[in-house]
This record gives C-alpha cells, structure tokens and sequence, in this order.
C-alpha cells in the first residue's frame, strides 16, 4: 500500500468496527466473516474485540475463487441441501447473542460464467436452511454490520484506469472518507451522524404518512406503509438494549412498506451486483404490490431466478431514503456494491421486511407481521431507484400531500 498511513487508518477502522459497529462488550461472542485476502484487517478486529472484552471471536474466512469452484462442479446434491453443521452452528450463534460482522470485498463479478441456476439452487437452499439467522437478524435479536474492505478485483473494477495498486488504495480511501476515518475522531463523528440521520426519521415518524408517492423519468410508483410503521436511521438497538450500526458506511433512513399497497412502475438508476453477476437497466411494475412485469438490460435471467425464490421475492420489503447530494453520491463512483450505491441513491429491497420497522414488531409472530402488511422472504435485495430528478410526496389518509424529496433531496 501507498495509500498515507494506511496502517494507521486501518486500525483506526477496525476499531470503529468493533466499538461502533457491533458495540463489542465484555463476556460478547462475535462472529467476523471475511475473505482471506483480507487478513491484516481480520486481526486488527480480533484484536480490537477481544480488547473491547469479548470472550470469543469465531472467524470465517471465504474465498472468490473457490466459492466459484465449488458452484461450477459440485454435485446438485450438494447445492440443494446446506449441511447440519452449518446450520447448527448459527443456531449457536443466536443461542449466545453474537454479534455478527461482515466485511464485503469480492468482485462484483466473482461468479461470471457460472450457471445462474447452479447459483439459484445454492442461494435458495442456503436462505431456507439459514431461515434461524435471518429472522434473529431482521429483527435485531443480535447486533450486525456489514462494512467493506478494498479487495483487487473489486477495486479494478471500479477505477478500471488505474494500475492494480493504485486502484486498491482509491477504493481503500473511498471507504475511509465515507465512514469517517480521516476525521480525529471517528466514533464522535459517527455518533454525530446517527444523530442527524435520526432527526429525519423521527420527522417521518410524527408524520406516519399512509403512502409515498415516487415520480421520475421512467418511474410512477405509489408504494403503501403499513400501520404504526417506524423510519430507523443509522444505529439500532439489540434485545440486550445495546446500540449497533447495521451498515457502514450509511446515509439512508429506512422503513418497511405495505406489500400488499404498491402499485406502478419504477427504473433503477445504478447497477445491482447480485449473485456474482451484474444486473443493470431494471425496469419493475408492481400490482398489488406485486411484480407483474420486470425486465433488465443486463443480467435478466438472473433477476428472472432472484423473483422466483418464493412469493415474498416478488414483493417489497425496504424502502429508503437517501438524499442525491449524499458524499457517496457526489462522488460520482459507481461502486457495484450494494453497500455503497444504495447510499448513494434513494433505493427498495425486494424480499423480507425488517421485524423492527413497525412498532411491537420484534415480538410478532411471522403470522402477526404478514397481517400487518410486512413481506416475508427467504431473500432480501436492494436496488437504486434514486436520482437528481426524483421527487417523493407523503400522502396522508385524508389525501391530502407533503413533499419529502424534491429533485433528491429533502423538501
């Protein structure tokens, strides 16, 4: 690395990570996920955790090349069924709490050339075997990050005009800028920007708008709200009352539509990296708050499989709001991350809604969260439908209208 202490920002980070990310304290279990070729920055959170007084750090490594081996020959059997270690073991997780980070640094297209219904297979039996994990996650039982580490392949791809060293360090500084690690002090500065980002949900909280309605070239989509629905900002809290920040970095309030009151069409405006592939030039129409048509310029057939896990897949389980002059989206990168472009842009999630966006939620049984209108799905995939051209109107239950964003940005 050239990038200017590089070390010293890298552990600046990880320290961020494990105080303010999953708020490590004493007696904590914590889970690190993350690929081998980031090693020095997977010791540097073990350290930081286990000085935060962790009892235990479980590390799981994972690896582009090998995932793809894997998808490319093993037998069906193997990708249809997830075995029960596996899933007795993130049944321990949720046992002792554990909090879970992880660090995403592949290719965006690690698995081109794959076949996607190789993919599909695999990811459906690893949705529905890991179904346990999800549902402690989505309801914030434990506390969770996910954060970014600058991997080469993923780095060339982004600035594909500049040497493989030099790209690395651009994207390692991109991830420093955006989660604050050049301020003197990150953790004061994150705290901050929780605090702001909280302000707007609390604005849409007094509000409790019935519906929004989205317009913009190539989009005209009402999108339902549930009942005594809650916009999050930044930080979150644990069962154990303990604060966490899920994403990082983050510049999105968030809440869960009604998936069964949607009803439109609407364009996303930056590619999706999903399944090891790309994915651009989506165009949606819901119906009942369901997709009827859809089609892609890119990666189709893999949008195709992505609607086909189950039901819920073809429903909407986030909406979140994103203001165009966000740091991310002034930029002007495009990130082919979802960690980075949904921060960039006001963006969905197809798949299942998060338990803690509606009031009493974390405490509702699956049966008692569909009544309410939240989607239930073994998936959960964000995609950008934000721009500079994009306005959004609250809509009360008497009609009558506020503007929340005007030409991407708070009205």
């Amino acid at each position: 690395m050239v990038l200017a202490n590089f070390n010293e920002n890298l552990e600046k980070y990880a320290q961020l990570i494990a105080e303010v990310g999953v708020n490590v304290q004493k007696s904590h279990t914590v889970v690190l996920q993350i690929n081998v070729e980031q090693a020095p920055l997977a010791r540097l959170i073990t350290q930081k955790a286990y000085e935060l007084g962790a009892d235990e750090v479980i590390l799981q490594w994972s690896d582009d090349i090998i995932q793809k081996e894997f998808l490319t020959h093993a037998s069906q059997d193997r990708l249809e069924n997830v075995p029960q270690h596996r899933i007795d073991q993130t049944d321990d997780w949720i046992a002792k709490g554990a909090s879970r980070i992880s660090i995403v640094s592949s290719d965006p297209g690690a698995l081109a050339g794959v076949d996607s219904e190789r993919v599909a297979t695999y990811q459906a039996a690893t949705g529905k075997a890991l179904h346990n994990l999800r549902l402690a996650t989505q309801s914030n039982k434990v506390s969770w990050v996910v954060a970014a580490a600058a991997g080469v392949e993923w780095a060339k791809k982004v600035f594909p005009n500049l040497s493989e060293s030099d790209a690395q360090d651009a994207l390692w500084d991109q991830i420093f800028k955006t989660t604050r690690i050049y301020t003197e002090d990150p953790v004061a500065a994150w705290k901050k920007h929780d605090e702001t980002l909280q302000k707007q949900a609390d604005k849409l909280n007094n509000e409790q708008f019935d519906s929004l309605h989205y317009t913009a070239p190539g989009t005209d989509l009402i999108i339902g709200l549930p009942e005594n629905h809650l916009w999050e900002g930044a930080g979150s809290f644990n069962a154990r009352g303990e604060k966490f920040m899920a994403n990082m970095p983050t510049e999105e309030v968030f809440t869960a539509p009604d998936s069964r009151r949607i009803d439109g069409y609407i364009t996303s405006t930056k590619p999706l990296s999903y399944a090891g592939t790309i994915i651009s030039g989506m165009k949606f129409t819901f119906k009942d708050g369901k997709v009827v048509d859809f089609s892609a310029e890119q990666g189709e057939d893999v949008l195709a499989k992505l609607l086909a896990i189950d039901e819920g897949a073809k429903r909407l389980g986030e909406v979140a709001l994103v203001p165009d002059p966000s740091p991310i989206s002034q930029s002007g990168i495009i990130f082919f991350n979802t960690l980075f472009d949904e921060n960039a842009s006001n963006h969905l999630a197809l798949g299942s809604a998060y338990a803690f966006n509606l009031q009493g939620g974390t405490e509702m049984t699956e049966d008692e969260l569909i009544a309410a209108g939240l989607n239930r799905s073994q998936t959960h995939v964000d995609f950008m439908v934000g721009s500079a051209q994009m306005n959004i109107d609250g809509i009360r239950k008497d009609g009558s209208q506020s503007p929340i964003f005007r030409n991407g940005d708070w009205a």
